[in-house]
């Protein structure tokens, strides 16, 4: 249970086309997640599989079976939103519990579920509190507690970290990905952010202006990226990008190099450049070179690397590292 097709699936809003005719299947049990800008129809696209927005025309599948105008309460899924939605004034228990009470479901019943669900979530200590007296995370932890207790086909989170700060940001990655182990269900999960999609996806699918631009697994798409746009949105910090002459003698409009792949060394290297801004993370340093007739280029050095502002360094980009497009962005093999 749990499998998702849409099958040339778009979205208008009057005579605006947000998302163009598209095909995409999602497996039972597989954990998908949906990346890209501000504006590139992610959330949108959520949003018509959970039916909270109506499709322009194709078809939406769960389960084999035509889910299309079938309304989003009966579609068996379970959103979580980016604000948790909690009711302020019930505790931690109720909040959990309001759907199964507004389904029918017996006292019994509804008890065993909801403290079922507080135990995966660690909110056992927390069942009799209300929302103002939790932190963040728990809260989102609360309102991930409201699915579970429904047993959905699949989780639907829209962006449910965004409000977190960075340090909550990952423990909640690494508590909903050892969920989705636990629980083996199918979820869609949307975010703006490609370390939360690399550290969580089985499978990427990358959305540009409604575009799906690219699908595969992380190690997919940060090895082998189908155009520039993928090439340059996943990995951190992004690709460097490198056009004219000496593009051209690699037999490409563009080529790439990741920061991690360039190696640094005093001279004899491919590059020579000098170093500007240095940015020491601890194990890793990332420097910030400037080489003539190419740029500014980003490179990743182990943490204690040798080198400061205003140093003349060599950097190699060994041939198997570079990535080559032509000039419509296209990925050369």
């Amino acid at each position: 249970m749990g499998s998702i097709r849409l099958k040339q699936v778009s979205k208008s809003f009057g005579s605006v086309e947000v998302i163009p005719p598209l095909d995409l299947e999602i497996n039972e049990g597989e954990f998908v997640v949906f990346v890209g800008p501000s504006g590139c129809g992610k959330s949108t696209l959520l949003r018509l599989i959970a039916g909270l927005e109506d499709v322009t025309t194709g078809t939406v599948e769960i389960d084999g079976q035509d889910a299309t105008t079938i309304r989003p309460a009966k579609r068996g899924l379970a959103m979580v939103f980016q604000t948790y939605a909690l009711y302020p004034h019930m505790s931690v228990r109720k909040n959990i519990a309001f759907p199964l009470k507004m389904a029918g479901l017996d006292k019994a019943q509804i008890d065993r579920k909801v403290d079922e669900a507080a135990e995966t979530l660690n909110l056992t200590e927390y069942i009799d509190r209300r929302p103002g007296q939790l932190s963040g995370g728990q809260r989102q932890r609360v309102a991930i507690g409201r699915a579970i207790v429904r047993e959905p086909k699949a989780f639907l989170f829209d962006e449910p970290l965004s409000n977190l700060d960075a340090a909550l940001r990952v423990n909640m990655r690494l508590e909903i990905s050892e969920l989705h182990q636990s629980l083996e269900t199918t979820m869609i999960y949307v975010t703006h952010d490609q370390v939360e999609a690399m550290t969580m996806a089985d499978k990427i699918v990358v959305l540009r202006t409604g575009i799906i631009e690219q699908v595969g697994s992380p190690l997919d798409l940060y090895r082998n990226p189908a155009n520039l746009f993928v090439a340059g949105f996943i990995g951190s910090p992004k690709m460097n990008f490198v056009e004219g002459p000496e593009a051209r003698r690699y037999g490409a409009h563009t080529i790439g190099v990741r920061p991690e792949h360039l190696e640094v060394s005093r001279d004899g290297g491919l590059w020579q450049g000098t170093v500007g801004v240095a940015e020491h993370l601890g194990s890793d340093t990332f420097l910030h070179v400037t080489v003539a007739g190419i740029g500014n280029l980003t490179v990743r050095a182990p943490g204690e690397v040798g080198v400061r502002y205003g140093d003349e360094i060599s950097v190699t980009a060994p041939k198997e590292r570079i990535y080559r497009f032509d000039k419509d962005g296209r990925a050369i093999q």
